[in-house]
């Protein structure tokens, strides 16, 4: 995977401020990832469709709709989109922002990457999943 030179301070503050994960796993996640900020009201993505990405959300709210209906809002810290990539398969959901949001972008080859050599990233992921289906 191709890899920044260095990890943006300000998306290593926010995902020490707003996760579980440690040192180590944060600087990677930064590294890896791209900060994104995403109006409110946008779609970020859409159910039914292929995954290439999960995010992480750093600051604001989104909707998680499915059919059309809010089912959950994420805020900081929350992941979303990975569903699609652990389990291999198309969207289950559509995500909207709520409020005006900053996120960090994991493409499909980071997520990858990460799962194949960090197992508190892997076992934090599978585990969102596995709640949100059995939610769902």
């Amino acid at each position: 995977m191709a890899r920044k030179q260095k990890a943006d301070p300000e998306v290593v503050e926010a995902l020490t401020a707003h996760t579980s994960f440690d040192e180590e796993l944060v600087r990677q996640l930064a590294t890896a990832g791209t900060a994104v900020n995403i109006p409110e009201g946008w779609s970020i993505i859409m159910e039914t469709t292929p995954a290439d990405s999960a995010y992480i959300v750093l600051a604001g709210t989104v909707e998680i709709r499915k059919a059309g209906q809010v089912i959950a809002h994420l805020g900081a810290g929350d992941v979303f989109g990975e569903i699609a990539l652990v389990n291999r398969s198309l969207r289950n959901a559509s995500v909207v922002a709520a409020t005006p949001i900053r996120a960090l972008r994991l493409g499909e080859e980071a997520i990858s990457s990460l799962l194949e050599h960090d197992q508190q990233f892997a076992d934090t992921l599978r585990t969102y999943a596995q709640s949100r289906i059995t939610a769902g």
